[in-house]
């Protein structure tokens, strides 16, 4: 009942037709009265709106067709080292992998148009469905393992990107030379906090990972977890920066490696803060500022939401034609289905349990 009453405005999950298409009503309504106002204020939306327009329908189609060639391999891929992370989990519940690949599949489709990464809690309770003797912790376990390759990438992201401005390195290394004591002190303070926060959670994260230690079982075998999870998951990220850069070039924007990071930078900070469906709207003002020094703003927004409208429409088709292929029609839709309203639930515990810690 609290979840209904937080997600009123939503029309999607809604179980009366009227009721949706009142609120997407509602929604065009609401939008077409922010607009109203903002001419009204001077700001010439209706403009910019035409310039957007007039960009996202510019890309060729060969461009859209290497980058949804590019984004499947990225899907498959992923779903390679998923597949390999719980069979050595759960070697005795062997899985197809055209299922372990619907699964993945849905979960990233549903995120396209979700909020608050809904889809990744219907991969991960589908995987428990069809994982004999799986359990949601030992999925949460092998989700981890599966993270470890991206966490680190990303992190080089992050690191190149700190590094690349100007001056960063001067500015950082100012303080210490100019303050030493105050840097021993600062170092000194993190250490005892890191210490603290070991000495408090040690316990709660040993029994974290007990529990999802089955999930982890290949990280056993570290040959096995670089050969079929570390090196799927490499390509899987090589094919994800190609398809930023195929956008870019489709929409006449230098492609550079530094682009193409600050790109990828920019879109991992919007998917981890944003609570929007797809993260619209923070992914675009990540990459109009990622691009600010090679494009105009209506470019870089235009693709932006190009790229996501193209991948997020052939996201869905995509994982529609796998599970079916996978389950049949009947199966996929009673899977994802049910998969969707538990990890409602999933979403609602947290937030309920996060209220509870706030107060």
């Amino acid at each position: 009942m609290a979840a209904a009453r937080e997600h009123w405005w939503h029309p999607i999950g809604d179980p009366s037709r009227g009721r949706r298409l009142v609120k997407v009503l509602a929604w065009f309504v609401g939008l077409a009265v922010v607009v109203g106002l903002l001419q009204l204020l001077g700001v010439d939306v209706t403009g910019w709106f035409s310039d957007v327009w007039d960009a996202l329908t510019g890309i060729g189609v060969g461009y859209l067709i290497v980058g949804w060639t590019l984004q499947t391999a990225q899907t498959t891929l992923t779903a390679l080292g998923w597949f390999f992370i719980l069979r050595a989990a759960y070697p005795q519940a062997p899985v197809l992998y055209r299922q372990i690949l619907a699964a993945y599949a849905a979960g990233v489709a549903l995120n396209g148009f979700l909020p608050a990464n809904i889809g990744t809690f219907v991969m991960l309770l589908m995987f428990v469905a069809i994982v004999a003797g799986a359990n949601f912790a030992g999925i949460l376990g092998g989700m981890l393992v599966q993270k470890i390759f991206f966490t680190l990438v990303g992190a080089f992201v992050y690191v190149y990107l700190f590094a690349t401005v100007e001056g960063t390195w001067e500015r950082q290394f100012k303080l210490p030379h100019d303050h030493p004591a105050l840097t021993l002190m600062a170092v000194a303070g993190c250490l005892v906090l890191i210490v603290l926060l070991i000495r408090i959670f040690r316990r709660k994260l040993h029994e974290v990972v007990v529990k999802a230690a089955q999930g982890g079982a290949i990280l056993r075998r570290p040959r096995q977890y670089l050969v079929r999870v570390a090196l799927p998951s490499f390509a899987a990220w090589i094919a994800k920066l190609g398809v930023i850069a195929v956008f870019l070039a489709g929409y006449g924007i230098a492609v550079t490696f530094h682009t193409v990071m600050s790109v990828a930078g920019g879109n991992s900070i919007a998917n981890t803060v944003s609570v929007t469906p797809g993260g619209v709207g923070v992914n675009q003002a990540t990459n109009v500022a990622a691009l600010g020094d090679v494009t105009d703003a209506a470019t870089a927004t235009a693709y932006s939401l190009g790229q996501q409208l193209a991948i997020t429409a052939w996201n869905i088709a995509f994982a529609v034609v796998i599970v079916i292929w996978a389950f049949g029609v009947a199966g996929g839709k009673e899977l994802v289905g049910q998969s969707y309203s538990d990890a409602k639930g999933k979403v609602a515990e947290q937030r309920a349990a996060r209220r509870e810690a706030r107060t």
